[in-house]
């Protein structure tokens, strides 16, 4: 027993002396991968640069009736080049993730559905019943303030708003459209009001002018004769 135990040791010793003993790898200088999975770089003495990532741009937005989350990141410390975008649900259903997007651009909000050609024919908290919307779906709670966050590597988190309508812009429907308690057509529930109903209001609306017309006229020729029986 001695003598393998002396044997384990001249031969542990021979393979110190040839070079031929294990090493422990070491991390060069460069990249390191952090504790939470970031992956950090160096700067030229040495020095761990930061890993973080910055909300350059965040703008809520409305094209084409497609309300848009519109963003711009400025990743540092990492070579990551896409960015997992999260809508957080607060009350506690599941959130809306749009993975692998560039660090600049722009996604639809949370309900928001668009045709074929990409124009916006839905929108969060309302639901089409019997051909008119009727407010409440499972996206009302995106159309308030709601918390997104950006997870580059490490995650950044904001909070925005959901964009209102405009004249030339929707992010809800028309008010023709709009069906509220009682079963009665909303008057005010948006601002704009769809390009049909402008052209029927205009067709049936052509005779009510030419009438309002003619009576002003009348108005007028009544006053001048009026005038010359003063005369």
């Amino acid at each position: 027993m001695r003598t393998s135990v002396r044997v384990c040791a001249v031969a542990g010793l021979l393979l110190l002396m040839t070079g031929l003993a294990p090493t422990v790898a070491t991390a060069a200088p460069g990249d390191v991968a952090a504790a939470d999975d970031c992956t950090r770089g160096t700067d030229d003495y040495g020095a761990e640069l930061p890993c973080e990532v910055d909300v350059a741009a965040l703008s809520a937005v409305c094209d084409a009736d497609v309300p848009r989350l519109q963003y711009a990141l400025d990743p540092v410390g990492t070579d990551h080049r896409a960015v997992t975008i999260t809508f957080v649900n607060p009350t506690g259903g599941p959130d809306v993730v749009y993975a692998d997007q560039p660090l600049s651009g722009s996604v639809p909000w949370p309900g928001a559905v668009t045709d074929a050609s990409g124009r916006g024919v839905d929108w969060p908290g309302w639901r089409l019943e019997g051909g008119r919307w009727v407010e409440g779906d499972e996206y009302d709670w995106a159309r308030g303030s709601v918390q997104v966050d950006f997870h580059v590597n490490p995650t950044a988190s904001a909070v925005t708003t959901y964009p209102q309508s405009s004249a030339s812009c929707l992010t809800s429907p028309e008010r023709s459209d709009v069906l509220v308690a009682g079963g009665d057509v909303a008057s005010a529930a948006g601002p704009r009001v769809r390009a049909e109903v402008l052209s029927a209001t205009g067709a049936t609306a052509g005779p009510v002018v030419l009438v309002g017309a003619g009576l002003v006229l009348a108005g007028a020729a009544g006053v001048l004769v009026a005038r010359r029986r003063r005369a």
